[in-house]
């Protein structure tokens, strides 16, 4: 318990230490001990690659699930740890309705199989894109997540933890400077080491792990590539799809109307002016009645 006590009265002092220290910095009044220009270098990219990911990865989630109600559903679900419910597309909605249309039209009819046909590639084109979401998710969406969440929550957590010993190492060196006695100086100067100590073995943890962004940016790339193979796959399908459904649809076409003359079938032709036709044109046609002999008597 005593311990405990100790422990939490050093680490409100620390505190108060450091609010001091930066207070008197933001006021000019105390000097701040700057970080190599290598090391700032490292820490603007890092930065850069966390902000710019993080875009990156809502505008992808965007285009996979448009819908701004599910992307919150199944990050609720992913929290929890706990499976997301499945949902149909909209592809496969619209399907489904083509397919009850078809059978309400009859499936026997012209129109009522065309609805069928194109029903079945739109629930197809549908189950399609939900496997497309999947693979997207797993090549590309989760591994942007679990940099966000992971090494770059481990680099901001340690750039935090570097900042506090600088201010604890600024603190120390403004008591050697205002040191009066040859005992607190002496203090004061230990007290310089450690802090000194901390803050280079502090810098350079946080050193090596911004270093590894490169490494990143390389697995960025394999995922990237992942991405674009599985979009291309994607759209194959989908282009695959569609035009067996053109053929489909133009075996089942019902043909125009035809014309008999003469013993012989013919299109209309296409009018190419709207001239009226001249008498000459029609053709004359005889309409004989039979005749009813009882109606007529020999005189």
């Amino acid at each position: 318990m005593d311990f405990n006590v100790k422990k939490i009265v050093k680490d409100a002092g620390a505190a108060i230490s450091r609010v001091v220290q930066l207070t008197e910095e933001k006021l000019g009044t105390s000097e701040k001990t700057e970080l190599d220009a290598h090391f700032e270098n490292l820490w603007e990219r890092a930065d850069t690659t966390k902000s710019w990911t993080e875009k990156l990865l809502r505008n992808t989630e965007a285009v996979l699930i448009p819908n701004p109600g599910n992307r919150i559903e199944d990050f609720v679900y992913q929290k929890i740890e706990k499976k997301r419910p499945s949902r149909l597309s909209n592809l496969e909605y619209l399907g489904l309705d083509m397919i009850e249309a078809g059978n309400v039209f009859g499936p026997g009819t012209t129109y009522g199989n065309a609805l069928i046909k194109v029903g079945l590639c739109e629930q197809k084109l549908g189950q399609t894109e939900r496997d497309f979401i999947g693979s997207a998710a797993i090549s590309y969406t989760q591994p942007l997540t679990k940099f966000l969440e992971g090494e770059m929550k481990t680099i901001s957590k340690e750039k935090s933890i570097l900042e506090n010993k600088r201010l604890d190492l600024d603190a120390c060196k403004n008591r050697v400077r205002k040191a009066r006695s040859l005992l607190g100086t002496q203090v004061a100067e230990r007290d310089l080491r450690v802090a000194q100590s901390e803050f280079d073995r502090q810098a350079e943890i946080t050193k090596l792990l911004l270093e590894g962004v490169s490494s990143s940016h390389a697995a960025h790339l394999r995922c990237l590539q992942e991405f674009v193979e599985t979009q291309a796959r994607f759209y194959a399908q989908c282009s695959s799809a569609m035009t067996e459904l053109q053929q489909e649809l133009s075996s089942i076409a019902k043909p125009g109307p035809v014309l008999r003359i003469n013993s012989e079938d013919m299109e209309p032709p296409v009018p190419n002016n709207t001239r009226a036709p001249s008498p000459s044109s029609f053709t004359s046609v005889s309409i004989m009645a039979p005749v009813d002999d009882s109606n007529f008597s020999v005189m």
